[in-house]
C-alpha cells in the first residue's frame, strides 16, 4: 500500500475508533478492550497522566511506556498538580508513582510490563522552585535507587524505570554537578543545536512545543520543508543517542491529530504525547497492522 494512501487510511481508523464527537480527554481513560497486539507501546506518552482517574495504572493498562507528572514543592513534600490550586497533600509523587511502580517491578521480576527488559519513562516536571524541588526530589529517588536509571561517575546503568527532569530550568545546574543521579535532564532544541551539546547521559530526552517549530496542524499534506526539518531534528538527535518527544501537538480527535502522529512515526519521533490513552493506543495498533 502507498504511504500517503496507508496514512489516509490508519487516520480514518483512528477517527473512527475516538468517535466523530470530542469527548472530553479523559472520559475513556479507564476503558479496557481486548487487542491483538499486547506488547507494551514504545512511542506512547501520556501527557498528565495524573489528571487521568487512575494515574499511572490507567496509562499502563493502555500499554504505555512514558508517564508524566508535574510537581511542587510544598513544606518539603513533593505533591502532584498542574497548577497550585489543584494541589492536595495526599496526592504525592511517592503514593501516585513511585510506591505503585515499586510494587509493580517486584511483582514482574524486575520490569514494569512482564518480560519487557527496557526502561519505562517517567518525565516529571517541576513546575517551580526548580533547584530546591530537585534536591528533595533526588533524595526521595535514592530510597528508590534500585528503581531507577543510574548515572553513577560517567556511567549509565539501566533499570526498570528512567526518570528524565523537565519543567523549571533551573533543575539542571545541580544535576550536572552530580556525580551520581537517579535521573537525567529533559533538554530543549536549543541543546540539540547548541555548538558543544550535553552528551546523552545527561540529557537523554530532547523536548520541545511543536507551535514553536512547525506552522502545520494536520490539514492538508505536511510542507517538504517542515517534513525535512522534522526528519533532521530526529536524525541528529538518534545520532548522539537522544530521544524526541513534542508537546502540543494537535491532540483533538479527528484526521489532523492523526495525519500528525503519521508523520511523526514516520520520522521515527521517540514519544507521540497524548491526553488521550485509548485513543492513540488504537492508532499505533492499526499503523502497525499488516
Amino acid at each position: 500500500m502507498a504511504l500517503v494512501t496507508r496514512r489516509r487510511a490508519v487516520t480514518t481508523l483512528a477517527a473512527a475508533v475516538t468517535g466523530a464527537v470530542a469527548a472530553p480527554s479523559y472520559a475513556f481513560a479507564g476503558e479496557r478492550t481486548p487487542h491483538p497486539h499486547p506488547r507494551p507501546l514504545r512511542r506512547a506518552h501520556a501527557h498528565n497522566d495524573y489528571l487521568h482517574p487512575r494515574p499511572l495504572h490507567d496509562a499502563l493498562a493502555h500499554r504505555f511506556t512514558s508517564v508524566e507528572a508535574d510537581i511542587f514543592l510544598v513544606d518539603g513534600e513533593l505533591l502532584v498538580a498542574h497548577d497550585p490550586w489543584d494541589l492536595d497533600p495526599a496526592r504525592t509523587l511517592k503514593s501516585l508513582y513511585l510506591d505503585p511502580l515499586l510494587a509493580r517491578v517486584k511483582d514482574h521480576r524486575g520490569c514494569v510490563y512482564p518480560g519487557y527488559h527496557k526502561p519505562v519513562q517517567l518525565l516529571i516536571d517541576i513546575k517551580a522552585d526548580g533547584a530546591a524541588a530537585y534536591l528533595e526530589l533526588h533524595r526521595q529517588l535514592r530510597r528508590y535507587r534500585r528503581l531507577f536509571t543510574t548515572y553513577t561517575y560517567g556511567k549509565v546503568r539501566p533499570a526498570a524505570v528512567t526518570a528524565v527532569i523537565s519543567g523549571d530550568r533551573a533543575a539542571r545546574a545541580p544535576m550536572e554537578s552530580q556525580r551520581l543521579r537517579y535521573a537525567f535532564y529533559d533538554g530543549r532544541l536549543a541543546d540539540l543545536e547548541s555548538p558543544a551539546p550535553a552528551p546523552a547521559s545527561l540529557i537523554p530526552l530532547i523536548s520541545d512545543n511543536w507551535f514553536q517549530h512547525f506552522t502545520w496542524r494536520g490539514w492538508g499534506p505536511m510542507p517538504a520543508a517542515e517534513r525535512e526539518k522534522l526528519r533532521t531534528i530526529m536524525a541528529t538527535a538518534h545520532s548522539r543517542g537522544q530521544r524526541v518527544r513534542f508537546w502540543a501537538t494537535p491532540d483533538l480527535p479527528g484526521q489532523e491529530r492523526g495525519a500528525v502522529w503519521s508523520e511523526l512515526i514516520d520520522a521515527n519521533a521517540d514519544h507521540i504525547n497524548t491526553d488521550d490513552l485509548r485513543a492513540l493506543e488504537a492508532f499505533l495498533d492499526a499503523y502497525d497492522r499488516p
